[in-house]
């Protein structure tokens, strides 16, 4: 093995901290800490334990802490002089993780377990530290042994202490009081206790991560599912990958197994499937394997056993195979606690935990899922009592029929449990079977079967037979809309619906179902007559004759409606509806908007709510696209209200859809624009439209989120559903990637944003239209800059700059560019090459807004950009003269250690410093450019005040730099002067107080 030098391992020491958590860093850390033990630097071996001891508390790994915190502990107490202020409080710090960490290793026995507390207890008494850490590792071990009393004694012990510097942040004990009420039970408490952490008022490393699993189940147990939903998006997020959060991740699991949510569950475990075998840490397996156990019985328990789940130890496993080795292993650890800590506590929870049953039937997270494999089960069949009685199927035959007769939506799930029911009833009335073979021969018509004619034939024959001509009249106007459907020749169609009509007039006067039959098959011709016309007129281009169409159905329609206004309303009713889909066809809104609105009245007061819901959608994005929000709101709200009884998935998102975005884009209703959101991604999952109306469902729902403020769940939305939206053309990629990239940004994760506007900017490089790529490439600039990629971000910035260039129209995108580059040019280095590269940057900027300023003078934005790019000059110079000033003096101190220890460094000459003239005529330059720059912002007004303050500031302190302090104090005092001269309401509070505090400070450097 290859001896490291020490340069070596401190390096390796400084790369190891900046890993990802997990194994690979833990082996990392383990070889430096035997190089630095080897080394015989005892201070390097000391860092170096410090940082495995920190490697193996966030990993998986966190039990093997014990031993190189042993090793430290006996550093300490060989030489406790040796280790500073700092590496003292971090040894005593870390005496916390290692008590938990035995605490929650059965392999230690109990008696080493309480000889470590006691350890504990002692040393924090000998260095003055307060006993709350103590007692808060007492009460855990107490309650994992079962000794309640000692464990509550503990508790309010804990609570009573003092907190100094060696007590966990507020953040972490409230974890822990609010997780020790749970356990009791009060979960109101609890939940309580949790909510500064869980609002976002305290935070730290693990918080909110933790508590946004935990609180999962207590949330749902108290009814508060909307809040629990919400932890789930927030808290998986930033759980996802994390090794050390491997429990929280088993939590977010149960989670789903207990809200119907189980596909959801199996999508993350196996983004967690690495993870899933054997871990070090015998307590994070209980949790982590415990949360994955639960979706596994629950996923047997609807029938998916054999279902691929993910492989253990390398071999692929069904869901029953996973759970028999993982439930084995588990109960396995249980038992090794319950040995060591002498009580069956560990297990009996262990127990529960696996016998718990969903909390809730259904609760849609809003997240895309794909939906579990089809189980084969048998069509459950009525049993002996009141359901299978004769009475209770007469009573549901006529339920069936009266629906029919509505053209009730559940009129198909009456007639399947019909079916399902009517061999149980030999005696049955010879119509029900006539009723069930209608039923039969309109489904096979509503999918195109070949079967549908012949079918409906029997049926017409069949009701003939029973004396039932008007059900025959009915069967005949089917065939014909048959025919249509199939494409059969116009003649052929026309033939079918002259039968229909004779049929319809043949029935006896007394019938009252005569003028209704007949009526409809007025109806049917209308609307037929139209489609015949145009498929007759397809081989022409004609748009006149396409017009005649038009303005023929809608003559039809007036006069249909016209006829049967008073008598048959839902017929009326559909007919209105037509004939407002004929004005939109014909380019009319206004015409349509009260056709719509008669037709959904007319069938809510038929008693048929469900007709009018498709006229009240349509209705709304007819008045959005008028500008009309208040009434389309309005139409929304009356579609949400009449689809109750709707049965179809697909018409049910859609009404959630079409009110969840008027809401969105009224600006002030974000909440409830989610919840319709949430609602219609869920139908349209349920229709089998994912990946249609379910993408635009989840992207109206992320921006209600982020519009809400809600960014980390708009954003697991959102990826959720990316691969869906990107289906959907150039356009929609182009922006999803781009509000993507936003949602990034806005969650500080830089490095992704930038690689959504980067690819949203790849679709748009053939586009005409320069400026979205321009755009696009100035945000991924933007967002690489953040994430420190300086040679990254110069290039985004310089596409982004030839880009706007292009267009031609965008001059302060394009000096916001330039003012940009200038900064990361002296990023790595202040070198004289640097600032004046950034001089050059600045300065045309400056020139950009001057030939801007030079056709349109008076634009505020323009000035605005000039004074700030002035003021950014200025601090470009400021900062070479601070870097001068400072290698100087380092210069000083290195030739002063030199000196004194006799080895000068025969290197490379440093670069010539500034001179004193130099210094002062760049301080000079600072002020003339902070002074022109306040001038504008002067003339700019009040909402630039802050501004001019900042450069007057600049300024007078670069006065004072320059040894004339009466001129930065005269700068200020004149200021102050200003400001009490003009009526108080026009003075902002802060100004005077921060003027004055400013001269202070100036006369006291004087």
């Amino acid at each position: 093995m290859t001896t490291l030098t020490r340069e070596e391992i401190v390096r390796g020491l400084a790369e190891n901290r900046e890993s990802p958590n997990g194994a690979v860093r833990n082996a990392h850390a383990e070889a430096l800490a035997g190089a630095a033990e080897t080394s015989g630097d005892r201070a390097l071996f000391r860092e170096a334990l410090d940082n495995l001891i920190n490697a193996y508390l966030y990993s998986s790994e966190s039990s093997k802490m014990l031993v190189p915190f042993a090793r430290l502990l006996q550093e300490y107490d060989k030489d406790p002089g040796a280790f500073s202020h700092w590496e003292a409080h971090a040894l005593f710090w870390q005496f916390k993780w290692v008590a938990t960490a035995i605490s929650d290793s059965p392999g230690i026995p109990l008696e080493s377990a309480t000889g470590w507390l006691d350890e504990m207890e002692r040393r924090y008494r000998i260095a003055g530290y307060s006993e709350r850490p103590v007692r808060e590792a007492e009460m855990w071990l107490a309650d994992a042994i079962g000794e309640d009393e000692r464990a509550e004694r503990a508790f309010r012990s804990w609570l009573a202490a003092e907190r100094d510097d060696m007590s966990d942040c507020r953040a972490c004990e409230l974890n822990g009081q609010g997780q020790y009420a749970a356990l009791h039970g009060d979960d109101a408490g609890a939940l309580e206790l949790w909510k500064p952490v869980l609002d976002g008022e305290l935070t730290c490393a693990e918080e909110p991560h933790r508590l946004l699993a935990t609180s999962l189940l207590p949330l749902l147990r108290l009814g508060r599912a909307d809040e629990a939903r919400s932890h789930h998006l927030r808290g998986y997020r930033m759980a996802r990958g994390n090794e050390s959060l491997l429990p929280s991740v088993g939590k977010h699991i149960e989670f789903c197994a207990l809200t119907g949510n189980e596909s959801r569950g199996l999508e993350i475990l196996a983004e967690h499937a690495a993870h899933v075998a054997p871990l070090a840490n015998l307590d994070d397996r209980l949790d982590f394997h415990g949360g994955i156990l639960v979706l596994l019985r629950r996923l047997r328990e609807l029938g998916h056993g054999r279902t691929p789940a993910v492989p253990y130890e390398g071999s692929p496993r069904t869901v029953d195979e996973l759970y028999e080795v993982l439930y084995a292993g588990c109960l396995d650890i249980a038992r090794q606690f319950d040995a060591r800590n002498g009580t069956t506590r560990v297990s009996d929870r262990f127990l529960a935990q696996m016998g718990r049953e969903p909390l809730l039937a259904e609760l849609p997270l809003g997240v895309r899922s794909a939906a579990l494999p089809q189980t084969a089960s048998a069509p459950a069949l009525p049993g002996p009592g009141p359901a299978g009685t004769a009475a209770a199927f007469t009573e549901l035959v006529e339920r069936a029929r009266r629906a029919r007769d509505l053209s009730h939506p559940g009129t198909d799930a009456l007639w399947a449990e019909v079916a399902l029911r009517v061999d149980a009833h030999p005696e049955a009335d010879p119509l029900v079977r006539a009723d069930l073979a209608d039923q039969h021969a309109l489904a096979a018509g509503r999918s195109g079967a070949a079967e549908a004619p012949d079918l409906l034939r029997a049926v017409r024959d069949d009701y003939r037979a029973l004396g039932l001509a008007e059900r025959a009249a009915l069967a005949e106007l089917r065939l014909a809309g048959v025919a249509a459907q199939s494409a059969a020749a116009p003649t052929e169609v026309r033939k079918l619906l002259h039968v229909a009509l004779r049929s319809a007039e043949a029935l006896d006067a007394a019938e009252p179902l005569r003028a209704r039959r007949i009526a409809l098959v007025e109806l049917w011709t209308i609307r037929m007559e139209s489609y015949l016309r145009s498929v007759e007129t397809s081989d022409t281009d004609d748009d006149h004759d396409h017009h005649d169409h038009h303005g023929k159905l809608a003559a039809e329609l007036t006069d249909f409606i016209a006829t049967h206004e008073g008598t048959l309303a839902d017929l009326v009713a559909e007919a209105e509806e037509m004939l407002g889909r004929v004005a939109l066809t014909q380019g009319d809104p206004e015409r349509a908007v009260p056709l719509l609105a008669a037709s959904a009245a007319r069938a809510a007061l038929a008693g048929r709510p469900w007709q009018a819901v498709d006229p009240l959608v349509l209705r709304a994005g007819v008045l959005m696209t008028l500008e009309r929000p208040e009434e389309a709101e309005a139409a929304a709200r009356s579609a949400l209200e009449h689809v109750a009884e709707v049965t179809d998935a697909e018409t049910q998102g859609v009404v959630r859809l079409t009110l969840g975005d008027i809401l969105l884009r009224r600006g002030d209703a974000a909440a409830e624009s989610a919840e319709h959101a949430l609602a219609a991604a869920h139908w349209f999952d349920q229709a089998g439209l994912t990946a249609d109306g379910g993408a635009h469902a989840r992207l109206l729902l992320a921006r209600a989120y982020a519009e809400d403020g809600r960014n980390a769940e708009a954003a697991e939305v959102l990826q959720s559903a990316l691969a869906d939206l990107l289906e959907h053309g150039d356009q929609q990629t182009v922006s999803v990637r781009e509000f993507l990239g936003d949602l990034l940004r806005r969650l500080n994760e830089p490095r992704p944003a930038a690689e959504q506007y980067l690819l949203a900017a790849e679709v748009t490089k053939g586009w005409e239209d320069p400026r979205p790529q321009a755009g696009l490439a100035h945000s991924a600039a933007d967002t690489l800059d953040d994430a420190g990629l300086t040679v990254e971000a110069v290039a985004a910035y310089e596409r982004a700059l030839e880009l706007h260039r292009l267009t031609g129209e965008v001059p302060v995108a394009e000096v916001r560019i330039l003012r940009s580059l200038a900064w990361l040019g002296l990023r790595e280095e202040v070198t004289v090459t640097a600032v004046s590269e950034a001089r050059k940057r600045m300065e045309e900027a400056a020139e950009v807004l001057e030939a801007a300023l030079a056709a349109d003078p008076g634009t505020p934005v323009l000035r605005s950009e000039l004074a700030q790019t002035w003021h950014q000059l200025a601090q470009v110079l400021d900062r070479h003269v601070n870097t001068n000033e400072q290698s100087n003096e380092a210069a000083d101190e290195e030739d002063a250690e030199d000196e004194d220890q006799g080895h000068a460094d025969a290197g490379a000459e440093p670069a010539a410093p500034l001179s004193p003239a130099e210094v002062d005529e760049l301080r000079l330059e600072e002020i003339e450019l902070w002074d022109r720059a306040a001038r504008i912002y002067s003339e700019l007004g009040p909402d630039h005040l802050r501004d001019r303050f900042q450069c007057l500031s600049n300024a007078a302190w670069t006065e004072q730099e320059r040894g004339d302090a009466d001129a930065g104090a005269a700068r200020v005092s004149a200021l102050i002067d200003e400001a009490r001269a003009l009526p108080e309401d026009d003075v902002p509070d802060w100004l005077l107080p921060s003027a004055e505090r400013l001269l202070a400070q100036l006369n006291d450097r004087d």
